[in-house]
């Protein structure tokens, strides 16, 4: 059987149905956002476009068809990333956190738990949001080390049929809601008992957002993503369901892989529609500005050399992600390897091709006589979240190479790794 890049025709025409929908929704957010000062204000007045984002199905899309969805497959949710992130990347963000906190049910939850919890994120209607409580306030890199003493230090207790939870978290998207009172649903990373290693207690709780004890205790501000919510997370004494907490203590560290891997590729079709948005700015400028000379700059060797490499910079990245989002898919997501270097590879690439950019724009480009300074504080959060590339990302690759029986050829041959 050849391999076939060609869209089918579902695939074209989603495609085009999310280029509409940037064009006509996400192309208002920066008009929206600009004249709000704090970051809470610029999340809650991104409401009203995200709940039209509900009424097109993207929500419905992160859900399985067993339980209401329309269950898209990873790839397809690349071909739609990547149009929405080319126009802008803060209301995608909600869409994908919403996502990250749907994970662990989708992937590890109980019938029960699914039907429990999944009906609200189907309806198309409303805005609902969910987030996926990993980072501590201390960081998020170590969340596995072995001692007990460090890592994770939220702390789940039971009480008879209840979890009672103690922590803090930093960078919890969308956990504050739209008014500042709680999602819909956090799933929230926390440790049972607190005297056991990740390996044995690391675990994932559902926790209603507006639970007693839910705290939204502030927001960090960000140099991009503007309107991306960034809350600092307080669980006081929060008390939930024995039965909501998703597996069994110790599987958290293989749901916060799976969980993060799944966006991972994803990262790469929003890095690549960032770029795309780079490219088209410079291109533009280089075909029309003459920058004092006599014909435009475009027909200079050294621009046109510039632009060869940022459009080659950017189809590697399109099909790198397509083809980590193909791998997951084929692995049931256990096919991480291609995620990651995705996430790695196409994070740094969308700094150096914005920067590039704007250097054959020129000082103009640092400005707001064009996008591409904005553009630039959006793509350098890339690198850094979603599991830093130096702190996260990096590692889980040596860990794998490490691994007994590591086969360098099962990602690019499409076979489940051993």
């Amino acid at each position: 059987m050849a391999i076939d890049f060609t869209l089918s025709p579902e695939q074209k025409a989603l495609q085009q149905s999310a280029r509409e929908f940037a064009a006509t929704h996400l192309a208002r957010v920066r008009g929206i956002i600009g004249p709000l000062a704090r970051p809470e204000e610029r999340f809650y007045a991104t409401r009203p476009i995200y709940e039209e984002m509900v009424k097109a199905g993207f929500i419905t899309a992160l859900v399985p068809k067993a339980y209401g969805g329309t269950a898209m497959s990873t790839v397809d949710l690349a071909l739609a990333t990547e149009e929405l992130a080319a126009v802008d990347v803060n209301v995608p963000s909600a869409l994908l956190g919403t996502g990250l906190g749907l994970e662990p049910i989708i992937n590890y939850g109980t019938e029960e738990q699914k039907r429990r919890f999944l009906p609200q994120f189907v309806r198309n209607q409303g805005t609902p949001l969910a987030a996926f409580g990993f980072t501590e306030v201390t960081g998020g890199s170590g969340f596995d080390t072995p001692d007990p003493n460090a890592g994770v230090q939220t702390i789940a207790v039971r009480e008879g049929d209840e979890w009672v939870i103690n922590g803090r978290k930093h960078y919890t998207t969308n956990a504050c809601g739209w008014d500042g009172k709680g999602a819909d649903l956090v799933s929230l990373v926390c440790r049972v008992g607190g005297d056991r290693p990740p390996q044995e207690s690391l675990a994932v709780i559902v926790v209603p957002g507006r639970a007693p004890g839910v705290k939204v205790a502030g927001f960090l501000d960000t140099a991009g993503h503007r309107a991306t919510s960034s809350p600092v997370m307080h669980f006081e004494n929060v008390r939930v369901p024995y039965d909501n907490l998703i597996g069994k203590p110790g599987d958290g560290i293989g749901m916060c892989s799976r969980t993060f891997s799944w966006t991972a590729a994803l990262i790469g079709a929003a890095c690549t529609g960032v770029m795309r948005a780079a490219f088209d700015c410079a291109f533009e400028f280089a075909r029309k500005d003459k920058r004092s000379g006599t014909v435009p700059i475009i027909e200079h060797q050294n621009a046109g050399y510039m632009l060869a490499d940022l459009k080659m910079r950017i189809e590697a990245a399109r099909y790198l992600s397509w083809k980590a989002c193909h791998y997951l898919d084929d692995t049931d997501r256990v096919g991480e390897e291609l995620a990651i270097m995705t996430k790695v590879y196409t994070s740094e690439l969308c700094v150096q091709v914005v920067y590039d950019a704007m250097r054959l724009v020129g000082v103009d480009s640092y400005t707001d006589l064009h996008p591409l300074a904005g553009l630039m504080q959006d793509a350098l959060c890339f690198p850094l979240y979603d599991g830093g590339n130096m702190g996260v990302r990096r590692r889980q690759l040596h860990r794998m190479f490490m691994q007994d029986g590591y086969d360098p050829m099962a990602a690019a041959e499409g076979r489940k790794p051993a």
